[in-house]
């Protein structure tokens, strides 16, 4: 197998609603940012690959417009996936693997702000025939998951509190949050529910944003970065569409996909410095963590989390970009990812990174 690695990642601000830009507008400042970072030309690129949802954008085809800000003449290799770009990062990095390259730049865009009603947008990916029709809000489905893990025992709402606290503390330093502060426990716990036992501030806040990171294969990510994250594997399985049909208080599909990229990568979550988690609500953090098997001493979420700023399609690609970042940097030697899509933490990405050394 090559050895890819990230070797340069950039993000716009995350803004609660964008109506300034169009997607190019958004993405072509986030590309300059990262080609600048790698010290490459764009046509050294050799593929690219992105990651939207039409349905949040409100027409067809609309990741069309988001080549304006690539250039697509001289022709490119380019693929687009339906879906959060952290699959799009599977597909380059994949792609890489083949030896079709050795410079891979993945993008997604978040404009989850352009729906009048996203509860609308986001019971499309329900079961069309017992669960659509009775259209339930995407934070009643997500307050049922909490209520479940809450009767478990395992956890409690002043946990969910202490959750957001920290991820809104860590944000103060992440200068594209959407989102941040120091609110005590007491003043999160005395907000009023949106979907029991599911407060506003658990709830990930809607966001518009892009994110680009440039994958490298072999000597040609030595060559552009001094440390590259090298992803040593990726992973991701999915769940029945229908929640009433699965455990919601066991992520089998985490596990899987954590144990599989384990068995690649050689190591597994619980030897990782960092993860950086793709909780657009609180309790997921729990939940997740368990699944993973992350220790107590793994850093979660440093940059703030989706909780700070949650810029649809494109937040798990930010997870990864951010793990990376730490590799990068050096406060980190291996580090977690983690992206999901559908209700409920239905389907799951797991990706294993690693400096040298």
């Amino acid at each position: 197998m090559r050895d890819v690695g990230v070797v340069a990642f950039a993000q716009s601000d995350c803004l609660a609603a964008n109506r300034r830009d169009d997607m190019a507008d958004i993405l072509a400042p986030v590309i300059a940012a990262a080609v600048a970072e790698a010290g490459i030309d764009r046509s050294e690129i050799d593929f690219y690959c992105s990651g939207s949802h039409d349905f949040h954008e409100g027409r067809t085809f609309a990741y069309i417009e988001s080549l304006d800000a690539v250039g697509a003449w001289p022709p490119i290799s380019e693929s687009h996936v339906e879906m959060d770009a952290a699959w799009a990062v599977t597909e380059a990095w994949s792609w890489l693997q083949l030896g079709e390259g050795d410079l891979a730049l993945v993008y997604g865009i978040g404009r989850g702000s352009l729906a009048r009603d996203l509860d609308q947008v986001s019971r499309t990916m329900l079961d069309p025939y017992y669960l659509a029709p009775l259209s339930p809000p995407r934070h009643a489905l997500a307050g049922i998951q909490a209520q479940a893990l809450l009767a478990t025992g395992r956890v409690d709402e002043t946990d969910l509190a202490a959750t957001v606290a920290r991820s809104l503390a860590d944000a103060e330093s992440n200068r594209h949050a959407q989102r941040s502060g120091r609110p005590s426990i007491e003043e999160l716990l005395a907000a009023p529910y949106v979907a029991a036992p599911l407060r506003e501030h658990d709830c990930a806040p809607v966001g518009d944003a892009a994110a680009v990171l440039i994958l490298a294969a072999g000597d040609r990510a030595r060559e552009l970065c001094e440390r590259p994250a090298w992803i040593r594997a990726m992973d991701h399985r999915i769940d029945s569409h229908y929640p009433g049909s699965r455990d919601l208080t066991r992520l089998e599909t985490v596990e899987i996909a954590a144990s599989r990229a384990s068995a690649m990568a050689g190591f597994g979550p619980g030897d990782v410095d960092v993860a950086e988690l793709h909780t657009e609500y609180s309790y997921a953090e729990p939940l997740l963590a368990t699944a993973l098997g992350l220790g107590p001493d793994v850093v979660l979420n440093p940059s703030g989390g989706p909780l700070a700023g949650n810029p649809t399609t494109a937040t798990g690609l930010i997870r990864i970009g951010e793990a990376a970042a730490r590799i990068r940097s050096g406060s980190a030697d291996r580090a977690l990812a983690h992206a999901t899509s559908g209700p409920a933490l239905q389907h799951n990405l797991v990706s294993l990174m690693e400096g040298d050394g």
